[in-house]
Order: C-alpha cells, then sequence, then structure tokens
C-alpha cells in the first residue's frame, strides 16, 4: 500500500505543477522562456516546470545522449532530422543571504538539477520504489547506496538506459549565479516529455530562474501535437479553393439570377479560403523559425472568428427564409447583428488566449471562463435556428409552396444531423480531456480541432448545393407571398410599403371590373328575356 500511495503522490505533484506553471511561465512556441521564475516547494525539494510537448524520436541518431552544441551556431542543416531539447542561457540566483553562507573556496555549495523525463516514466522520479514519499534522497534512504543525500531520486529504466535524464549544475563558492552548460540533449524515442529544474538544499528557497529551453521535432519546431495540423490547414486550403472555383463556375454561369443569398454564400466562401491559408502559413513559420509570428498570428485569429462568427450568421437568416419566404428581416435586424457582435468578440478572445498564450495547456479554471460566453452564444444560435425553421417550414406547409417545402426539410435534416455530431463529438472532448490529464495521447489531440474545421466546411457544402445558382431561381427564391406576422410585416425599406399599396389599388381595380361585368351580364339576361316574351 505505501509503494502505491508514493507513485500516486508524486503524479498528483506532477499534475499540480503542470497546471501551476501555465500561468508563471512566459512561452513564445516552442522556445521556452523563463523570466526570474521561482521555484515551488514540494515534499522535501523545490520543483519548476520547465515545459512539456510531444517529441518524436530523432531521424538521425547520435551515440551521446547528450551533445554538445556551439551557441552561435544559427545553421539548420546539422539538426534537420533530429529532435531534441536544448538549454540556452539558463541562470539560476540564489539570494544574496544564502550566497553570503557559504565558503568563497567552496567547490560545490548547491546543487540544482534539470530532470527530462517522460510521462510513462513519471514514477521513476522520487522515492516510490523505496517505499518513500521523498523526492530527494534522504540520509536513512542513502544508506544502502541507491540515492545520494541532496540529490533527486531517480530510478532508471533498465529498458532505455540513461533516462529519465538528469544535468546538474553547481553554485561556486559564494557566487550568486549559476550557468547552465550549453547543450542538446536528443531524443531517441518518441513520447511526451516533461522538464523540470529541481533542487533538495532549503538554504537554496528564493532561487530564481531565467533563459530559455528551445524544443525541436525531426521536421521542426511544431509541438508534436501541433505537427499534423499544418498538414491538415494545407489540405483544407485546397478544398476551400476547389469549392470556391465550383461555386465561381455556377456564379458565372448564372449570374443574372443571382439572389442576394448567393452573395452571403461566397464571402464565407472567400473567409474560409483565407483562414485555412492564414493558418497554414503561420504554422509553417512557426515550424520553422520556433516561434508563432504575432502579424499572422493575429490576422489568422481574426479571420477565424470573423469566418466562425458570419457562417452562423448565414445560418440562421437562412433558417429565418431570409430571400425565400421573405424579402428582408425587417424588425430584427438590429438583433441578429447584435447577437453577431458579442459572438465575435467573445470569439475572438478565446481564439486569442489559445494561441497567443501558454504552449502548454493553461488552467482549465480561466479557461473555463472564456469557453462559457462562446459555449452560451452557440446555444443561443441554435435554439434560434431551429425556431426559426420551425416557423419557416410551418409558412412553407400553409402555402403549399412543395418545392420551397422540399427544400427547407434537407436543409433543417443536415443541420439536425451535424448538431447531433456535434453533440456526440463535446462528448468524447469531454472524455478525452478527462481520461488524458498528462497529455499521453497526444498523438491524438490533433483532430479534436481537425473535427470542427471539417464539420463546417461539409455544413457550407450542403447549403451551397441547396442553394446553388440556377436557370430557375423561382423554386427558392422570394416571388411575393403575403406575410403572416406582424415582425415580418416590417421592412427595412419602403419599397414594400409602396409595392404593398400598389397591389391594394389593383385589387380594388380588380373588384370594380368584377362588378361591373356582373351587372352587364345581369342586365343581358334580362333583355333576352323581354325579348323571348314579346
Amino acid at each position: 500500500m505505501r509503494y502505491r500511495k508514493g507513485k500516486c503522490d508524486l503524479m498528483y505533484v506532477i499534475e499540480g505543477l503542470l497546471f501551476l506553471s501555465s500561468w508563471v511561465m512566459v512561452v513564445n512556441g516552442s522556445i521556452h522562456e523563463y523570466k526570474d521564475e521561482a521555484f515551488i516547494p514540494r515534499f522535501n525539494s523545490f520543483f519548476f516546470h520547465g515545459g512539456s510537448e510531444g517529441l518524436y524520436a530523432s531521424k538521425v541518431q547520435d551515440s551521446p545522449l547528450l551533445v554538445s552544441d556551439d551557441s552561435n551556431n544559427n545553421n539548420n542543416k546539422p539538426i534537420n532530422g533530429k529532435s531534441f531539447i536544448r538549454f540556452e542561457s539558463i541562470i539560476f540566483r540564489r539570494t544574496k543571504e544564502a550566497a553570503n553562507k557559504q565558503n568563497e573556496m567552496q567547490q560545490s555549495s548547491g546543487i540544482v538539477e534539470a530532470i527530462i523525463l517522460e510521462v510513462k516514466d513519471r514514477n521513476e522520479i522520487g522515492g516510490s520504489y523505496l517505499n518513500s514519499d521523498a523526492i530527494c534522497c534522504t540520509p536513512a534512504l542513502a544508506k544502502d547506496g541507491s540515492c545520494k543525500v541532496g540529490e533527486v531520486i531517480i530510478h532508471q529504466d533498465p529498458e532505455n538506459p540513461g533516462w529519465p535524464k538528469r544535468i546538474q549544475t553547481s553554485f561556486e563558492g559564494n557566487s550568486e549565479e549559476a550557468n547552465v552548460v550549453f547543450n542538446n540533449v536528443q531524443i531517441n524515442k518518441t513520447g511526451m516529455y516533461y522538464l523540470y529544474f529541481m533542487f533538495c538544499n532549503p538554504e537554496l528557497k528564493g532561487t530564481l530562474i531565467s533563459g530559455r529551453t528551445v524544443w525541436r521535432n525531426p521536421e521542426g519546431y511544431l509541438p508534436g501535437k501541433m505537427a499534423p495540423l499544418m498538414t491538415f490547414y494545407g489540405l483544407m486550403s485546397l478544398a476551400y479553393l476547389i469549392l470556391g472555383l465550383l461555386w465561381f463556375l455556377r456564379f458565372v454561369q448564372h449570374w443574372k439570377d443571382i439572389i442576394q443569398l448567393h452573395y452571403h454564400i461566397t464571402a464565407v466562401i472567400g473567409l474560409g479560403m483565407c483562414e485555412m491559408a492564414l493558418w497554414y502559413f503561420e504554422y509553417a513559420n512557426f515550424n520553422a523559425t520556433g516561434s508563432r509570428p504575432m502579424g499572422i498570428t493575429m490576422w489568422a485569429v481574426t479571420f477565424s472568428a470573423i469566418k466562425k462568427t458570419v457562417s452562423r450568421l448565414l445560418l440562421l437568416v437562412v433558417s429565418m427564409g431570409y430571400g425565400v419566404v421573405r424579402p428582408t428581416l425587417g424588425g430584427i435586424t438590429s438583433k441578429v447583428l447584435l447577437l453577431g457582435v458579442v459572438y465575435f468578440l467573445a470569439s475572438e478572445a478565446l481564439e486569442l488566449v489559445e494561441h497567443l498564450g501558454n504552449i502548454n495547456d493553461f488552467s482549465g479554471k480561466a479557461r473555463i471562463f472564456l469557453v462559457l460566453p462562446v459555449a452560451l452564444l452557440d446555444s443561443c444560435f441554435i435554439v434560434w435556428i431551429f425556431s426559426s425553421l420551425s416557423k419557416t417550414l410551418e409558412k412553407l406547409q400553409v402555402r403549399r409552396s412543395l418545392a420551397k417545402l422540399e427544400l427547407y426539410r434537407k436543409f433543417t435534416n443536415s443541420l439536425a444531423v451535424s448538431v447531433l455530431l456535434s453533440v456526440a463529438w463535446i462528448g468524447y472532448e469531454l472524455y478525452f480531456n478527462a481520461s488524458d490529464p498528462l497529455s499521453e495521447l497526444w498523438r491524438r489531440a490533433w483532430i479534436i480541432p481537425a473535427f470542427w474545421t471539417l464539420l463546417a466546411y461539409l455544413l457550407l457544402w450542403v447549403i451551397c448545393i441547396l442553394w446553388a445558382p440556377s436557370n430557375n431561381p423561382t423554386r427558392y427564391a422570394y416571388s411575393g407571398e403575403a406575410l403572416d406576422d406582424e415582425e415580418e410585416g416590417l421592412s427595412l425599406t419602403g419599397s414594400s410599403v409602396i409595392v404593398g399599396g400598389d397591389l391594394s389599388k389593383l385589387d380594388r381595380k380588380e373588384r370594380k371590373a368584377s362588378i361591373t361585368a356582373d351587372h352587364v351580364f345581369s342586365l343581358g339576361e334580362v333583355v333576352l328575356e323581354e325579348d323571348k316574351r314579346e
């Protein structure tokens, strides 16, 4: 029981540090930067979480696990095909009081260790295999020679010699600073890797860390869980281009029969093309440099938020029967626009935090404050869309517009299927995140955002097919039917009032002509009867 407890406690420590460190560490892509960050006490040690990423095994392997490199060498050719974690300008600064207590001639007056481990080996750190909850070696545990006093306890993996990896840096004499030697730690095994900086000496309490580490995969600097998305966005850019070309050809072929709704669909296709292209170039730049280009990322995030907003507004106005059973949105135009603006702001804020923030997952409690508004607004869109669809279908049934009714039934069925798929996928996403708190399934994580992009694309295809320009636009275009409710009677322009007046005059003229004809025919019948009598 003691053995199991030690393992569980250590796992909780790693999880806690993962979430806590996401707030205090500034990260610019795969370059993890530390700016005078403090260590966190845990059990009999002090931790700082230096980062975590999914890394693929090097395609070109060197014999030593620890490979020195020249810090001034910026040529990427020698590192192609290699996966590594590089330490650059890492400096530890202890307090002046702690430094003054040490002997100036002392060779080592304090040790700080960098521990690199694969997530599967997390239980190899600490004294769990020695039936102890300690992370640092104590005199009692050192008696059998299994560890050294003042160092982190590491149980080497017999199947992977040299791992978990330990890099030690010592303070010399009474100096306040200690520098980590510039080097690369080559990764020869695919996995999710964690980096921790740790020390066991209580006299080093208050020590700060600054510098940076660079993480690289064989194909570039993109983290392992993000790397497949670059290929995905490239393929989606091509898919939107194909859809755009087909829609453009249809648009030009039937340009005389274009209605206002077709321009809205064209705008969504154009935004989708720009969004996918921007994300692809953003990921390609990220992969080449290790840093997220602020300009491209901002544009990609903004186009993404605009496209999401316009897509939802398109679904809403189509569901209301805009251009089919009503020529305008009338008095609810302001409400639709207000919902769109609020959704854009909420979506933009969430996208900015997710793509310009920490490369590690930020705190779930903090993220929920940004996710909840977007989720609530999506719910508003769904409720409004389906309630509008219900009213539109009811009107079409009353008017016996069979072609339009069939069109909207197909649209309703497609929308219902997409909502069911969305609910099912949300359930899977919640299960995925709950069952994988330490990102052990990182190689499958890319399918979570990819699904939503693909679903939006397929739904756009459905709309393009149902409302494609044709020689017979009257099968779905507004044909002047009378509107039922007072809200639909409102118009954004005065043209409907004039048209309505003209129609009323025409009705009165037709009624007068009908009455006159009745009188004429009645008079003719009377004259004929009198002639017969005579």
